[in-house]
């Protein structure tokens, strides 16, 4: 006679054929890759205007701000270590923000393979660009390296250890003010857009900060915008020479 099951008894079952993607193969863990890339950049870019912004100051404290990014750290890091560190914690955020946008934009086409006959009018400006944004952004990332740290493109004859009239030259050229401009208004859009996304993803937005967020968003893109844009349009206008 067979015996009843018991309710200690557990049901073998058998190894599912395909284990569960982890966390950063999901589409929330991409998203979560994204958010914290995108704000070490954010930090980086505060940094970054508040150094440009010496350029005001004349060519003496320019320069020596430049000389000190190559010096921080010193006595006890090498001669450019600290800067180095930077520059590999910077690629790798711009590398992994850049790959898990294109992941999560193949993943967004392979679940819509016919693109909607209605499009949402309420999504942004920025949010609609948000992918040509990024790829304007890399290219004046190579360009803008290739320009003032190489001086492989840049034009007036690149001098070494003097950045502060290698700016000046940039912008005294029609091109060089365009590009640039062109850029830092896409930054501006793009930080308007990410850094209310980032907050989204990493729980930090809801409906009573919502408000404060969005402020937060705007503001700091007007201020990056205003003040990288700043320095061409000083040269322009001969204030910086």
């Amino acid at each position: 006679m067979a015996l009843a099951p018991t309710g200690n008894r557990t049901t073998d079952r058998p190894p599912s054929p395909t284990p569960s993607r982890g966390f950063l193969s999901s589409t929330l863990g991409k998203k979560t890759v994204m958010a914290v890339s995108g704000l070490i950049m954010l930090g980086y870019l505060v940094a970054h205007v508040a150094g440009n912004l010496k350029v005001f100051f004349g060519p003496e404290e320019f320069n020596e701000y430049a000389h000190w990014l190559r010096v921080m750290g010193a006595p006890l890091l090498h001669h450019e270590l600290a800067l180095w560190i930077v520059r590999i914690v910077l690629l790798a955020a711009v590398g992994a923000h850049a790959v898990s946008a294109y992941q999560l934009s193949r993943r967004d086409i392979k679940a819509r393979p016919t693109a909607y006959v209605h499009r949402r009018r309420r999504a942004s400006y920025a949010t609609r660009t948000m992918r040509w944004g990024g790829i304007i952004l890399a290219l004046f990332i190579v360009w803008h390296i290739l320009d003032l740290t190489t001086g492989t493109v840049h034009t007036g004859g690149f001098e070494e250890g003097k950045p502060y009239q290698n700016v000046v030259d940039t912008f005294s050229t029609w091109y060089g003010n365009v590009i640039y401009i062109v850029a830092m208004l896409a930054v501006g859009l793009h930080v308007r857009h990410g850094f209310w996304s980032a907050a989204q993803t990493l729980g930090v937005g809801n409906a009573r900060r919502e408000r404060l967020l969005r402020g937060l968003a705007n503001g700091l893109a007007v201020a990056l915008t205003a003040g990288f844009v700043s320095v061409p349009v000083a040269v322009m206008t001969g204030v910086v020479s």
